[in-house]
């Protein structure tokens, strides 16, 4: 009983050698150390307490090493990371858009202040977000290289020997046939080699392996992520993308001076900045005019002349939300269009002051935007040098049957220039930054009608508003079009896009090509005969597996053909047949 026993084992071990490494995970350890068991039994004394410490502490950080470096762990990290892009997508990032998500605190003042604490306004360059990237670069590579090193050296070993009983693995099936046992193997060899099997022959078989890429694919896409993640922290820390807004007819040359809003990553310098310069040439832009998607853009492009390097030839080019403009490694996107009024203001002795294009910012999706002119250099009717302040609202189509000064549709149907004046200190001359599209009235008086009201006029192109008290006139000339521009360079794009190639290779090897190992054998039976052996064995029940064992059959039967007529002893054992 003893030797029944001890003989059942030995072929279960067999069995498992023969499906050893199959795989390059890693196998859970058998009776592992748990935490607070790592330091064992403690020795009395100073000493026993200081080498206790230091078992607890080296098991502490090898059971921490073991957890983080685990696929389980890699798993949860990159869960855990794509979720962490969710609130990126969602959430104006200021980043990507500084007015945008300036809006978005104002309108949700209550979330704004817990958001901004979490970093959710600035999700990639959060601590949080840093923190999950680094642990999942650092379980992929721990990961990673020991697989890699067990899959060289399987790589660069010979398949197993044949189990004892072929007959208990997955695939198998068996004839008897006339032919030498030399000369099947042999045929058998010559077979799986021609079918790109890897072979080793031993006395009474042929062990053969294949499916090698499968594990390639595998380890090929977990390197895919890491170059992906590279990628990423170096287009975090190399970066550069600022926002520009435009008037047509004007231009910009990649420079920090030039940027409206300007961000880098930390290892960028100045000097890395793309030598390129853009000139807006126009916008073009239709709308919906009917129907539910009223207001909807049918037409949104910017047209532009632009040039690589200082000495590059012109060319042109149609920037659309979706096609950026590359020029020399930099991308140029279209994030925004709107319209600005193109005034000329005179002082009270009747010499212009200013006269050009004021952009103005949109302030609904029907471009009713906030305007506002700062006029720095002028003199009143008795050669009293002060500032003027304009404020107010440009409306692309006025109708006033809405009861309301908000534009109803985002075209130049009716447009108006609806603004108000303000002398005074403009708050320029003192040194502190300003923004161009904000008016500080706090040291600034408004200009009032005879009746004592607040000043304020409607104007359409040609109008002419004229300041009480001889203080000046402001002429509205005309409209030009602006555009607002994203300008990003980020090394890491191509690195990134190569890996997202590679990974998604890597997961179509692990998918569709199967790891398996075929043995052949060939024995003399009592009678005389040949009996032929085929088993197959791979990393999980498969159907392809017995179809490729009962295919690799019916290839050898012509190098060794059954009996004709099997001994009835046998029939038994010949019915199994192939099987899974």
């Amino acid at each position: 009983m003893a030797k029944s026993q001890t003989s059942t084992v030995q072929e279960d071990k067999d069995i498992g050698d023969a499906g050893s490494q199959l795989s390059t995970a890693p196998a859970e350890e058998s009776g592992q150390s748990h935490p607070g068991s790592f330091g064992g039994v403690r020795a009395p004394g100073a000493l026993g307490a200081l080498a206790w410490a230091g078992r607890e502490a080296t098991g502490w950080v090898r059971w921490f090493w073991r957890q983080l470096t685990s696929m389980r762990v890699a798993l949860i990290l990159l869960f855990m990371l794509s979720l962490g892009t969710i609130p990126g997508s969602l959430i104006p990032q200021t980043s990507v858009d500084a007015i945008k998500a300036e809006n978005w605190k104002k309108a949700h003042e209550t979330l704004a202040p817990l958001y901004d604490k979490v970093g959710l306004f600035d999700v990639y360059s959060s601590v949080w977000f840093s923190a999950i990237y680094i642990l999942l670069f650092t379980s992929l590579i721990g990961c990673i290289v020991p697989r890699t090193w067990q899959f060289v050296g399987q790589l660069r070993g010979r398949p197993p020997l044949a189990p004892r009983r072929l007959a208990k693995l997955p695939a198998y099936t068996t004839w008897r046939t006339g032919a030498e046992p030399e000369q099947v193997l042999a045929a058998a060899e010559k077979l799986l080699k021609r079918r790109r099997f890897r072979t080793r022959m031993s006395d009474d078989a042929v062990g053969s392996e294949k499916g090698y890429l499968r594990e390639a694919g595998n380890l090929l896409f977990h390197i895919a992520l890491i170059v992906m993640l590279v990628a990423f922290a170096s287009g975090q820390l190399w970066k550069s993308e600022g926002q520009k807004l435009i008037v047509a007819g004007d231009g910009f040359a990649n420079t920090i001076t030039q940027y409206d809003d300007f961000k880098s990553g930390s290892l960028f310098k100045i000097d890395d900045l793309d030598p390129f310069s853009f000139t807006l040439d126009g916008f073009e832009g239709t709308y919906e005019r009917s129907g539910p998607q009223r207001g909807t853009p049918r037409t949104y492009e910017a047209h532009v002349t632009y040039r690589e390097g200082a000495d590059g030839a012109p060319r042109k080019k149609t920037i659309k939300v979706n096609e950026p403009l590359e020029a020399a490694g930099s991308k140029v996107y279209l994030i925004g269009h709107g319209y600005a009024p193109v005034v000329t203001v005179r002082d009270g002795q009747g010499n212009i002051s200013h006269q050009g294009a004021v952009p103005s910012l949109p302030l609904d999706g029907n471009v009713t935007e906030s305007t506002v002119l700062k006029v720095g250099d002028y003199r009143d009717k008795d050669g009293r040098k002060d500032q003027l302040g304009f404020k107010g609202n440009f409306v692309p189509t006025l109708d006033l049957r809405t009861g309301t000064m908000m534009s109803q549709f985002p075209a130049l149907d009716n447009p108006r220039l609806i603004l108000t004046a303000y002398r005074g200190s403009l708050g320029i001359d003192s040194g502190m930054p300003q923004s161009v599209y904000q008016l500080d009235v706090s040291k600034m008086k408004q200009f009032k009608d005879k009746d004592g009201s607040p000043f304020a006029k409607v104007l359409k192109v040609g109008d002419t508003m004229t300041l009480p008290d001889g203080a000046g006139t402001l002429h509205f000339d005309g409209i030009k079009p602006w555009a607002t521009f994203q300008i990003s360079q980020k090394p890491g794009n191509t690195t990134a896009l190569a890996g997202a190639v590679a990974a998604l290779i890597g997961v179509a090897g692990s998918l569709f090509i199967q790891r398996r190992r075929v043995w052949v054998r060939a024995v003399r039976d009592a009678d005389g005969h040949t009996v032929v052996e085929l088993a197959g064995l791979g990393r999980s029940e498969s159907a392809k597996l017995p179809e490729e064992l009962s295919d690799l059959a019916a290839a050898l039967q012509p190098e060794a053909p059954p009996l004709p007529t099997p001994d009835p002893a046998d029939s038994a054992d010949s019915s199994e047949g192939a099987r899974a």
